[in-house]
């Protein structure tokens, strides 16, 4: 749903956009929308937003803005990630509130997972 001023969609650059669609869709069970070989939209993930084909990657150590998935289960979760080929980048630690990791997808971006103490 569409809100006045409120953040409404995200989009991030993809090397490979099908190896990075399978690994959304292995992990957190997205489903994609192609418009045409160089984009994929994905929808109903809390935010919408979509890849775009490009030899970037969204890096939060250089500026990018990093996107944070919440799990009940960060050892799962970890566990899913690593198995569908992305790359543990910071290892699991803990802040006030909670404890995440960092990983890299089959593209290269950068996001993180947390959950609660």
């Amino acid at each position: 749903m569409n809100h006045h001023e409120k953040l409404n969609y995200l989009e991030y650059p993809a090397r490979d956009i099908m190896a990075t669609k399978r690994f959304f869709e292995a992990v957190f069970g997205w489903a994609f929308t192609d418009f045409g070989p160089e984009y994929s939209a994905f929808d109903n993930q809390g935010l919408e937003g979509g890849f775009y084909k490009a030899d970037l990657v969204s890096d939060a150590s250089k500026g990018a803005a990093l996107t944070v998935f919440f799990s009940d289960d960060l050892i799962v979760t970890q566990a899913k990630i690593e198995a569908a080929g992305g790359v543990i980048s910071t290892p699991a630690f803990d802040f006030p509130g909670g404890r995440r990791f960092h990983f890299t997808e089959p593209s290269g971006n950068e996001f993180a997972v947390w959950a609660n103490a």
